[in-house]
């Protein structure tokens, strides 16, 4: 039986100036990685709800698969508003369906069969969904890669969660702003940002960090290995989903077995490209996804 990579966490949409679309950084994720021929899949729950058939609709139309208990929740949708430069702030709505996943037998027979899976910080801020959260990355195999894209969003996280998370993945994916806040909240706040990076990778035993700095260019972090790429130059339509795109490729391109070079390379290739289009689940082209199917 082939391994999943799992995005495990919110599935909401996100309600743009031009209208609602599909979107959950899980989600996102998990829709990315299966554009280079990896079998991946969304975990998450929905309202009985006319947005929760609709996610369905999109995720059958995109051939995600999925695992999506319905709950007596609305589905969750989260405001959405762009600045000039089409960077995104958000108003993310609470008590909503993906604040109440459930650990059902299918979700456990999921992370039992699961070669990646990236979660964050978001849908542990309801103890239901933190509770299955943490079981299911307790029954993940040995080697499977444990993805923290900690997402700092709003108020909607605290240390002791993120401190939970960190020593239960063995790959942590944060920005410049994040470390920042990262750097106060744990105490470390003097710094520069690499050598911020090195001691949380020492401190927690990972096995890699990656730090996005938006037009600041990305780095990777393991070691014996410091990967440097610049940010490309595009003509932004808008930010939302970008970084999810980039978690997606570079774990398509270290499952593939690509180095951490060639893998930090394609994965700021597609992060630039989903930059040009609008929402967060573009279709690749072709000279992307062949560098890892091909």
């Amino acid at each position: 039986m082939e391994r999943n990579i799992v995005g495990l966490g919110e599935a909401l949409w996100d309600v743009l100036p031009e209208g609602a679309k599909l979107g959950g950084a899980p989600a996102n994720f998990a829709y990315h990685a299966s554009q280079f021929g990896h079998s991946a899949m969304a975990v998450s729950a929905l309202g009985n709800d006319a947005l929760g058939d609709q996610t369905i609709k999109e995720f059958d139309e995109k051939g995600l698969k999925y695992i999506m208990p319905r709950v007596e929740y609305p589905t969750g949708t989260v405001g959405v508003e762009l600045d000039a430069e089409g960077v995104p702030t958000y108003d993310i709505k609470t008590n909503v369906a993906w604040d109440n996943i459930p650990f059902t037998p299918e979700v456990e027979e999921a992370a039992r069969n699961c070669s990646a899976v990236c979660f964050g910080s978001l849908a542990q801020r309801s103890e239901t969904s933190r509770e299955t959260i943490r079981k299911f990355l307790d029954a993940t195999p040995d080697d499977c890669l444990k993805i923290f894209d900690i997402n700092l969003r709003s108020t909607f996280y605290t240390k002791e969660i993120i401190q939970d998370s960190l020593k239960r993945c063995n790959i942590l994916k944060i920005n410049d702003e994040e470390l920042i806040t990262i750097g106060r909240l744990f105490g470390y706040p003097g710094l520069d940002i690499e050598n911020k990076c090195w001691l949380i990778l020492g401190k927690y035993n990972l096995d890699m960090l990656v730090l996005t700095c938006g037009t600041n260019g990305s780095y990777v972090f393991a070691p014996g290995v410091n990967s440097f790429q610049e940010t490309p130059k595009v003509s932004v339509a808008d930010t939302v989903g970008a970084g999810d795109s980039f978690t997606g490729a570079f774990t398509a391109a270290i499952l593939s077995g690509k180095t951490i070079q060639e893998a930090h390379a394609l994965a700021v290739q597609v992060s630039a490209f989903v930059c040009t289009q609008k929402g967060a689940m573009p279709r690749l082209p072709e000279e992307l996804t062949a560098q890892i199917k091909g």
